[in-house]
């Protein structure tokens, strides 16, 4: 039985998905697999973070005799065993489990402030334009309950009328 150690792909359209697994060489790239070895995400922005490895099943699988393709050998050198980038690997993937800070928004950029000498005047004409406009809103609401009020008497002789006809057989 000759071991092979290759991706099989996961994930869907524009979105790959790598799987790293010790499967027969007469296998597809779907069939069943010996063993997991790890992972890689081409999708993740950081290089050093896309790959994760299982370093000891690795070790053990290349000791037996399995072959790795030629991805996967790049990937074992740098991230395997006495790799190349085992370093910059942890560091990668300490900074992705670090959880993002969200800066407070504060307050809006677009209000203009107003000079101290200016508000006191705002604030006293305010409470004035207020009283105008209450009352101005008092004087209209009371001609309005005046024309509601006659407005559904002259219905109801409308609809008592169309009633009391008497139906066309």
């Amino acid at each position: 039985m000759s071991v092979k150690i290759r991706m099989k792909k996961l994930g869907r359209r524009h979105r790959p998905f790598y799987r790293i697994c010790a499967i027969e060489t007469r296998k597809p790239r779907h069939g069943k697999v010996l063993e997991e070895l790890g992972t890689y995400d081409p999708m993740i922005g950081d290089t050093d973070a896309r790959t994760q490895l299982n370093r000891e099943r690795v070790a053990h699988w290349l000791s037996v005799g399995a072959q790795p393709s030629d991805k996967v050998a790049v990937l074992i050198k740098k991230y395997g065993e006495n790799g190349t980038h085992v370093e910059l690997q942890e560091a990668a993937l300490a900074k992705l489990a670090q959880p993002k800070s969200i800066p407070d928004p504060g307050a809006p950029a677009s209000l203009p402030k107003q000079p101290e000498s200016e508000q006191p005047a705002a604030a006293e004409a305010a409470p004035a334009e207020a009283e105008a406009t209450e009352a101005a809103a008092e004087a209209p609401a009371e001609e309005q309950s005046e024309v509601t009020a006659e407005a559904p008497a002259e219905e109801s002789t409308e609809s008592t009328s169309e009633e009391e006809k008497p139906a066309d057989e």
